[in-house]
């Protein structure tokens, strides 16, 4: 199930805004596009398939993105 578009905040803080999911034109492999809240309001894109994996920070296991709001 694809994540929805809205507000996420990223397990070290910052908060982002997931604004679309695409597909690689090489790979068809399906990326997150999503744009800082802080800043320069940065765009970025990562591979869906890491965006609500768990990872351990500060020795806990926490999600990378925790939904806020639409």
């Amino acid at each position: 199930m694809e994540p929805k578009k809205g507000v996420y905040r990223h397990f070290k803080g910052n908060e982002y805004e997931l604004l679309h999911i695409a597909n690689d034109s090489e790979t068809l492999e399906k990326l997150v596009v999503y744009q800082a809240r802080y800043g320069e309001k940065e765009v970025w894109v990562r591979p869906l398939s890491m965006w609500d994996e768990v990872v351990e920070y500060e020795g806990k296991k926490v999600t990378r993105f925790t939904f806020l709001h639409a």
